[in-house]
């Protein structure tokens, strides 16, 4: 297991509502919400906070460089990484992309690797095949996208990260779901894990409860996001405190080797 530098990252998940296909009113909302933030590290939005989890969204969706000449702009401005997933149409087909900027114009990228069949994402988007880990302030980072959190495999810590971000469009059905896979995420992989989960309705009508939450290495609740209201979650995570848990309980050293077919 590596030893990295012991640091303290500060932490914002915003929950909150999104307007259906249209882009720029959804970036005028958080540049409203970015404009309050001071002195954070990693700032995350929800899944397609450009447009709702709609099928139809790469038809009219936001260009990628547009996206990220906005990410990059609130970067920059407020020195921190800030990310969270956008519907796009690529040479590929189109994806549910998990876009993270970090100030002075690094992009990184991973697309959803499982596409939620039960609403026929994967008739209308192109599932990725790469597993990414993005290294930010001495922190490895798991960028994850709603459906995603089903799938212990694809996540399992191979001693390759610190935190799991996952981005949703979760409805309130199955919030029980949603926080029950959290922490469990979070104990078995022994990491920090963070749920960013949209609030209000979308035009299919499905309701979603927010509960987003951040949790540490052992299931603790470090914050939560009230059900059904707007919220910032902040948090800062011990980066020492991490690795002095997982030296304290190595269960880490007890993991089953595997390999994924792509």
């Amino acid at each position: 297991m590596s030893t990295l530098n012991a640091s303290t990252l500060k932490l914002s998940v915003l929950q909150q509502p999104l307007v259906w296909l249209d882009g720029e009113a959804n970036l005028r909302h958080f540049d409203s919400l970015l404009a309050t933030l001071t002195g954070r590290d990693l700032i995350v939005l929800p899944e397609m906070f450009t447009t709702g989890f709609a099928m139809q969204a790469p038809d009219s969706a936001l260009p990628e460089s547009r996206v990220i000449e906005w990410l990059q702009q609130w970067a920059d401005k407020l020195d921190a990484m800030v990310g969270g997933s956008v519907a796009l149409a690529t040479d590929k087909g189109a994806v549910n992309r998990f876009l993270l900027v970090a100030p002075q114009g690094k992009v990184h990228f991973y697309d959803k690797r499982h596409l939620f069949r039960m609403a026929g994402e994967h008739h209308h988007y192109v599932a990725g095949d790469r597993r990414e880990i993005v290294e930010w302030r001495g922190w490895r980072i798991l960028p994850q996208v709603c459906y995603d959190l089903r799938f212990p495999i694809w996540s399992r810590n191979q001693q390759d990260y610190d935190l799991a971000l996952y981005v949703a469009n979760w409805p309130a059905p199955r919030s029980r779901h949603w926080q029950t896979l959290l922490t469990a995420r979070a104990i078995e992989n022994q990491a920090f894990v963070a749920g960013c989960n949209r609030v209000g309705e979308d035009a299919y009508g499905h309701q979603y409860s927010g509960d987003s939450l951040i949790l540490n290495a052992q299931g603790e609740e470090l914050a939560r996001g009230a059900a059904n209201e707007d919220a910032i979650l902040n948090a800062e995570l011990s980066l020492q405190q991490l690795q002095d848990y997982r030296e304290a309980f190595p269960a880490w050293r007890d993991a089953d080797s595997f390999t994924i077919n792509h």
